[in-house]
């Protein structure tokens, strides 16, 4: 068998086995079988993941996806924590091209006229190239973020990556999420405190009203709803 094939085989086995882990059983069985081949993906909206892995590795990669466009606040919180947890190696992923490059290819403002281009161009293909360094990730996705991500498991095979995914607090509630903040003084983007409940690129990033889907304030006013990272 391929290593590729030896990994999926790993994937779907531990996907029953952990189908009901805790986020701390997700992680330390990550750390524990795949080592230093793994690297943890933030947006930087929170250190809530971050935190829960330094848990069990002290010294663990984290993925931030440097699109060229985030607020000042999400590269502040990036700085922060590596501050915080001193340990740690963040792994700035940056597109092909430069914002100004892309601009010059594709004409201005590629994100207002066609904002799944723009995803794919500064996010997909920065990922996709990260994650062919490791041989898993781990992700803060939640089955509540969305609809889409209802069904969530908390290990998967990421066939359009090609590794192994860990998703240890799918199943967490917003209650849990936020308590965690609150208990563990996790830090957390600025913007949150103002309403950026769901926080990506600026030009695609709204606040949201209070009662409305977190979600609601990312590319608001176009059907996009997901930047392809994660389906």
């Amino acid at each position: 068998m391929t290593a590729t094939a030896d990994y999926k085989t790993l994937a779907e086995r531990a996907s029953k086995e952990l189908a009901e882990a805790t986020a701390d059983e997700a992680l330390r069985w990550t750390a524990e079988t795949f080592g230093d081949d793994f690297i943890v993906a933030s947006n930087m909206q929170d250190a809530v993941l971050i935190d829960l892995a330094t848990k069990v590795k002290s010294d663990v990669d984290v993925l931030f996806l440097e699109t060229g466009y985030h607020f000042p606040e999400t590269i502040g919180t990036r700085d922060a924590v590596q501050a915080v947890y001193p340990g740690v190696t963040i792994v700035n992923a940056q597109a092909e091209q430069s914002v100004a490059e892309q601009d010059a290819e594709y004409g201005p403002k590629l994100h207002e006229r066609d904002p799944n281009q723009c995803c794919f161009l500064r996010k997909v293909v920065p990922l996709r190239n990260t994650l062919s360094k490791y041989s898993a990730w781990v992700t803060g996705v939640r089955r509540v973020d969305a609809p889409t991500r209802a069904n969530t498991p908390i290990v998967t095979w990421d066939d359009r990556n090609g590794l192994v995914k860990i998703n240890p607090i799918a199943a967490w509630t917003d209650d849990e999420f936020n308590g965690y903040i609150r208990e563990h003084g996790i830090l957390e983007n600025p913007l949150v405190s103002i309403g950026y409940l769901s926080i990506g690129c600026a030009p695609c990033t709204a606040r949201v009203e209070p009662g409305q889907d977190p979600r609601s304030g990312r590319w608001a006013g176009q059907s996009k709803t997901e930047c392809g990272l994660h389906g």
